[in-house]
């Protein structure tokens, strides 16, 4: 089994993605903190901070809505 990772290639630090499932808080849109082995994303709905590995948000991941701005990475 191959790993495809060419869904995440294209994210960077202030993209704003949509989850498959819905937060408990009910949102589900998040905005991308943290670039590495493992992705940082932060609920724009409540705030909840939560980390997960490239394979787990490839799966969880529905969709990029908005990418970031050169302006936004160095704010």
């Amino acid at each position: 089994m191959r790993y495809n990772a060419g869904m995440l290639f294209d994210l960077e630090k202030g993209d704003i993605i949509r989850m498959r499932k819905n937060h408990p808080c009910g949102g589900n849109t998040w905005v991308v903190t943290r670039l590495g082995a493992d992705i940082g994303l932060e609920c724009l709905t409540c705030g909840h901070r939560i980390m997960l590995t490239r394979r787990e948000l490839q799966k969880k991941m529905k969709e990029n809505l908005r990418k970031a701005t050169p302006d936004q990475d160095n704010a």
